[in-house]
Parts: structure tokens; sequence; C-alpha cells
């Protein structure tokens, strides 16, 4: 597993590459949490492109990320994009399609950021 955290204007980008899993979660949280403060952004886009598989570990950190945006003063939204079909098909069945906005592509998460205030 390899995780990655780039800012653009307002968003702070977090590309996974391989499985989200309980071995795996911990550390997406850290980086992605620590990342973000670091970033001043008000946004997470979450970049699914090169993860095959999660289960609910990673849920949990979708949802505790989520929590945390909602919580913050100035707002902020938590962004998925380029889902697998095997993720995509888990945000269903989980539920997290209602609290969390998917995009095909992360110029697309950027957009729908953007539309939201968050750019």
């Amino acid at each position: 597993m390899k995780i990655s955290c780039e800012t653009r204007g307002k968003n702070l980008i977090a590309r996974i590459e391989g499985d989200i899993d309980h071995h795996s979660s911990g550390e997406i949280r850290d980086t992605i949490d620590k990342a973000f403060e670091r970033s001043g952004a008000k946004n997470i886009i979450i970049n699914f492109e090169k993860v095959g598989f999660m289960d609910s570990s990673g849920i949990g950190v979708l949802i505790g990320r989520y929590k945390m945006l909602e919580n913050r003063a100035e707002g902020g939204r938590l962004i998925s994009a380029c889902l697998s079909e095997n993720v995509s098909r888990l945000f269903d069945i989980s539920g997290l399609t209602k609290i969390i906005t998917r995009a095909g592509t992360v110029n697309d998460a950027i957009a729908l950021a953007g539309a939201g205030g968050g750019v």
C-alpha cells in the first residue's frame, strides 16, 4: 500500500495505491490527517484509481474524515474520485454514497469542490 498527498488550491488530494484494509487503514488515516493539517486545504479528495479492494476498515477511515470536515467551522467536503467497480459497489452497499460525493476523475472532483465553494 502506498499513499501520496498533494495540495491543489483548497483541495488536499490523497492518492491511494493498493488495498484498504485493517492493515493499511491506520496509516492511510494518519497520512491524510497530517497532510490535511499542514496543507491549509478545505476539502479532501481521495483518488481510488489504484485501489482494488476496500473492507469495513476503509469505510471507517472515510466516515472519520467526513466527520472531521463536517465539524470544522469553515466546513469542507470529502469527495471520492476514480472508483473501481468493486469499490463503487461497496460505496453503494454501505450507504457511503449518501454522504460522500463521487466523481469520475480528480479534475471532476476539483470542479465539484469548487461548485460547493471549496476552491
